[in-house]
């Protein structure tokens, strides 16, 4: 699970720097599908990890809209406020926290094994559609190729 955080976290800062070389009304632009453009889907992509993340702790939810954030700057920023406290606590992870329960408004409950692993398929649900995006503005996407980013194991 942690390899595939890994991977997440590397691919979001491909797009980051994929970003730097976009206008900022492109990447503002409202889009067909998702939470609207390309820097509210990073945003959005950065806010859910930390919040689930944040849930699964006891702690209050980032109750903050896309408006305060309207630069990549300040996307970048946030994300890298939120990522020390998101890391510890994958870095932390081991199989006795799998079915630990939290409960969201006293009524819904989710496994923290299946929060895991749905925190990771919203990530890349959210990067396919950034390529969709990209590759409408005449841009050549962020690969997302697992392999070759020095995730795996080394063999012989």
């Amino acid at each position: 699970m942690k390899i595939l955080f890994q991977y997440n976290w590397q691919v979001r800062e491909d797009w980051y720097s994929w970003c730097e070389d976009v206008p900022l009304e492109e990447l503002l632009k409202e889009r067909t599908g998702g939470v609207g453009g390309i820097l509210h889907t990073l945003f959005h992509i950065a806010d859910v990890e930390w919040s689930w993340i944040r849930g699964m702790q006891g702690k209050p939810d980032f109750q903050e809209s896309f408006d305060g954030y309207r630069s990549l700057e300040k996307v970048r920023m946030l994300d890298a406020k939120f990522k020390p406290e998101v890391q510890t606590f994958v870095n932390a992870w081991n199989d006795s926290m799998e079915h630990q329960i939290m409960e969201e408004h006293g009524s819904v409950r989710f496994t923290h094994g299946e929060i895991m692993r749905h925190m990771i398929a919203h990530e890349i649900h959210h990067i396919g559609q950034l390529s969709v995006w990209a590759r409408e503005i005449g841009r050549e996407p962020v690969t997302a190729n697992l392999i070759r980013r020095g995730l795996g194991v080394n063999v012989g």
